[in-house]
């Protein structure tokens, strides 16, 4: 597969321009919104603080967002490149194969009929909700005499998908109290997150990261068959579990913080494989990038498109991945 950087130097100098440019929108997502301030009025509000509107936006809801949307990127782009590496599927993402509808799923049946609102209850239950979609989708998705196929795989993500949301409507028509709640968090956003829930979740991240960067090598083995990958001495089913628990981490601690937004980590894999080409190490790497660049860029139009309201960062997601998916799935069908 032919790459736009080809070089190890292109690739490093590509890495800086992606920093550099989420300097530049998280500047920009600091500085504007419905209240404009300034990079010196962000630098006082820490240094010396006032009390005022504008030191107070900036500490409680402009550097919380702009450090959510940057670690809640990183995570959805890494668990989507993993998760295309895992099941050779382009169309693969956490949304898509039902984990984030999953981990919602169990967050509103915990907070609709338990009333949990600590922290770590939160988290665990994320991920427990993560982790059991992910098996389901899986054994619906090895059914029958093929076994394992990226056709199932996505069918039956499509299903628990539709599942999960049903059930989490009927779960709030009986609670006016959590709907209240939730209901935004459903529809994905940065905005209005406390900084307490990235900083419960954020070892999770952290080491998932590390995890996938880890296991790059291993994938990239394993991309070549499994019959290969044994023929080399690789314990494959204990890289298929490794993987999994990874991307189960960076799904269920994303919906945690930012509630299930879908699309980021199908986008990201196909931008990275075309700028760096599918060495996974790389690919991981500028995916995590790509998608902190990505749902940046779209938590500010979403505050923009429609000012003073606000459009759910899942919306605007949506309007750029589904047709995306729709590309990627008629590539696809072309090549068969």
């Amino acid at each position: 597969m032919k790459s736009l950087l080809h070089s190890n130097p292109l690739k490093i100098a590509g890495v800086c321009i992606g920093l550099f440019l989420l300097l530049y929108l998280s500047y920009f997502s600091l500085i504007f919104g419905v209240i404009d301030t300034s990079w010196q009025t962000a630098i006082d509000a820490y240094t010396h603080f006032n009390g005022s509107n504008e030191h107070i936006v900036i500490k409680e809801v402009r550097v919380p967002r702009v450090l959510n949307a940057l670690a809640v990127g990183a995570s959805l782009g890494i668990a989507g490149a993993l998760l295309q590496s895992l099941t050779r599927n382009p169309v693969a993402d956490v949304e898509l194969f039902g984990l984030n509808a999953g981990a919602a799923l169990f967050v509103v049946f915990a907070v609709t009929f338990v009333g949990i609102s600590s922290l770590t209850a939160f988290t665990w239950i994320s991920f427990l909700g993560a982790a059991a979609s992910g098996l389901v989708v899986y054994l619906l998705g090895s059914l029958g005499r093929d076994g394992l196929t990226p056709v199932k795989l996505t069918l039956a993500g499509a299903a628990i998908t539709a599942l999960a949301a049903s059930a989490r409507h009927g779960m709030l028509v009986l609670n006016e109290k959590a709907l209240d709640e939730v209901l935004f968090w459903l529809s994905g956003s940065v905005g209005g997150r406390k900084l307490e829930f990235l900083q419960a979740v954020f070892p999770y991240m952290a080491v998932a990261w590390v995890g996938a960067f880890l296991l790059a090598r291993p994938i990239q083995t394993l991309l070549m068959g499994d019959d290969v990958a044994k023929g080399l001495g690789q314990r494959t089913l204990l890289v298929k579990v490794m993987t999994g628990v990874v991307i189960v981490l960076l799904s269920g601690a994303s919906v945690a913080v930012a509630g299930p937004i879908g699309f980021v980590g199908l986008v990201t894999p196909h931008l990275a494989r075309y700028l760096v080409g599918v060495d996974t190490r790389w690919v991981f790497l500028y995916s995590g990038i790509l998608g902190s660049a990505i749902l940046l860029a779209a938590d500010i139009a979403a505050r923009f498109i429609a000012k003073p309201a606000e459009v759910p960062i899942g919306a605007m997601t949506a309007l750029v991945g589904i047709p995306f998916f729709i590309y990627v799935a008629r590539k696809g069908l072309e090549k068969k």
